[in-house]
């Protein structure tokens, strides 16, 4: 039920203030990155949850954003909506099959800079077992240097999907057939050139 990806990825790429091309991991480790989504349930509240467990990289370069590139992995299992039950619901063959299909993955296909620090962010999610283009509305956080030395890079993403659309047909109603996704991301650089 997640999108998943995007995220992560989202996540990224985007219109910093680095010289050159850099290399960032997702800050996970630090807690610094996340992806959520929501749902409605039955059209009269919204649903929300995360994935505890993903990791990726993005490239970023400052004179050329539309060579940017992002991969990101989600570990389906991980998912957490803060409740027992019904996230072994969410996990189960009604929903995100974990058993069958442990991972998600995002794979960028473009970056479309879009002015004022907002993006386009397109690429290939595989969920579900069902690999589809989705498309992810980026906004830049910012970027700078880190108490540590180091460099971060940070981006907001959202997106949406039908759940459908992955082959997950668990009727919830009218309401409940779309679900968005919330990517916020920090990266760490681990290069610069």
């Amino acid at each position: 039920m997640i999108r998943a990806f995007s995220l992560t990825l989202s996540l990224l790429l985007g219109l910093s203030g680095q010289l050159h091309a850099t290399e960032y991991k997702i800050d996970t480790a630090g807690a610094h990155a996340f992806i959520q989504f929501k749902i409605k349930h039955l059209g009269y509240s919204w649903l929300y949850g995360r994935f505890d467990e993903f990791n990726g990289r993005f490239n970023y370069d400052a004179d050329k954003p539309e060579a940017s590139s992002v991969n990101v992995e989600i570990n389906t299992a991980s998912l957490n909506s803060n409740h027992a039950e019904r996230d072994k619901h969410l996990r189960g063959k009604d929903f995100l099959n974990v058993d069958k299909y442990p991972k998600a993955t995002f794979v960028s296909t473009s970056f479309t800079p879009k002015g004022d620090g907002k993006a386009e962010l397109k690429g290939k999610l595989t969920l579900h077992g069902v690999t589809k283009e989705i498309s992810i509305d980026v906004t830049e956080i910012g970027g700078g240097k880190d108490p540590w030395g180091g460099y971060r890079q940070g981006f907001h993403g959202t997106t949406e999907f039908a759940l459908k659309d992955f082959g997950i047909d668990y009727d919830l109603g009218p309401a409940s057939r779309t679900v968005q996704l919330i990517l916020d991301v920090e990266g760490i650089a681990q290069s610069m050139m």
